[in-house]
């Protein structure tokens, strides 16, 4: 997949801006501030349904406007799709494919990119929800469906814990709330699916990360993942993740019977304490968790092998072809002999797009075409060589 031709009005600093963009290496040079990252950020956004640096999108509609508009011209073999996205300050998204109105959470059906970015240092460094982002993105770019899915287990969540909350306040207790029951069927039903596809995740990115790591890092660490799951007595968000118990049973059978072992609980709480929003990705290198024992450069290497591995999984089943790379301000954070690592696995992709302060933090490689950004204008290409 190539994206040929990007297109904003009200983005983020941009009032209006429209940038061609080629086969092979792309890259934006421009200081901190002037909206290099912001370009990256609108097309990741029609493949992950959401930015790398924010949760909410208001923040991605220029101050003043109500709405944001980003276009996109993507190339799939000789075939062409035109995708708009109408980001509004309120209310709900809207998108068109070819000028026909469709759902948002059908864009990644058309657009996938793997962005790598500062960010990432938190899915290795950070808490649970920023390895549970990581691995839904991904999930969702895989399988588009899920986007419906893990929305449906977020409104029955918002849902049981409102009903559990207000039992707490008027003092129900025990098995006093069988109305809770209902929604414990509907939570273990999405919920389980949630789980389930998070493991098969998982397994099929071990590989691929492991390989990854060993080229970035130059040494073999023995990177590992896999879940701590809180349906089988881990915590994650409570700082326990080595609890896993021997049950055996389905996802579903492990999550209605740890529901029912923690319903006083959570009625003690007014808060649900067992599903797929309180599991972690746990991390290893060298069998100890990257999170507190892991230097910077191993952390930095978990987090791009993470996306390279990604990167792989998409490359290997999609009929789009390769998913686009972004590589937003990264160089500046690694080491020459990583730059150089991470430059040789990303050439051969059909696309990579880059961002960077200085341009000489960009191994050369990467060098083909170069476009400087300044203050919310993309200065002409063939201008950029002069400047």
């Amino acid at each position: 997949m190539i994206v040929e031709q990007l297109s904003l009005v009200d983005f983020r600093n941009y009032a209006a801006a429209d940038v061609t963009l080629h086969p092979g290496p792309n890259v934006f040079i421009g200081r901190n501030g002037q909206g290099k990252t912001n370009l990256a950020e609108a097309i990741a956004y029609f493949a992950t349904l959401g930015s790398h640096r924010v949760s909410t999108d208001a923040p991605l509609v220029r101050h003043g406007a109500d709405a944001a508009i980003a276009r996109a011209r993507l190339a799939h073999g000789e075939r062409r799709v035109q995708l708009e996205l109408q980001i509004n300050k309120q209310g709900s998204n809207k998108a068109r494919v070819n000028g026909a109105a469709i759902k948002p959470a059908e864009l990644p059906r058309y657009a996938q990119v793997v962005l790598f970015a500062p960010e990432d240092l938190q899915i290795v460094r950070g808490d649970p929800s920023a390895r549970r982002r990581f691995a839904d993105q991904l999930l969702i770019q895989r399988a588009p469906r899920m986007a419906g899915v893990l929305g449906d287990y977020d409104r029955v969540l918002r849902q049981r814990n409102a009903l559990l909350k207000s039992a707490r306040a008027r003092g129900i207790r025990g098995n006093g709330l069988s109305t809770l029951d209902v929604w414990d069927e509907k939570l273990v039903a999405l919920g389980a699916e949630v789980i389930d596809a998070r493991s098969a995740l998982t397994a099929e990115l071990a590989a691929p990360m492991a390989d990854a790591y060993h080229q970035i890092a130059g040494d073999d660490h023995d990177p590992q993942l896999e879940w701590a799951l809180s349906v089988r007595g881990a915590d994650p968000e409570e700082g326990a993740d080595d609890a896993q118990g021997a049950a055996s049973g389905t996802t579903a059978e492990l999550f209605r019977a740890a529901l029912a072992a923690k319903r006083t609980a959570e009625l003690d709480r007014g808060l649900t304490l067992v599903g797929p929003h309180r599991d972690d990705l746990v991390l290893r290198v060298r069998g100890l968790p990257v999170k507190g024992y892991a230097s910077h450069g191993e952390s930095w290497s978990v987090a791009l092998s993470l996306r390279l591995a990604s990167a792989e999984l998409l490359r290997a089943q999609s009929q789009l072809g390769d998913p686009v790379l972004i590589l937003d301000d990264v160089f500046a954070e690694l080491d020459v002999q990583r730059r150089e690592r991470l430059a040789v696995l990303t050439a051969d992709y059909e696309q990579v797009i880059v961002t960077s302060a200085v341009e000489a933090d960009v191994p050369r490689a990467l060098r083909a075409h170069v476009v400087r950004v300044e203050a919310g204008t993309i200065v002409d290409p063939e201008q950029a060589r002069d400047l």
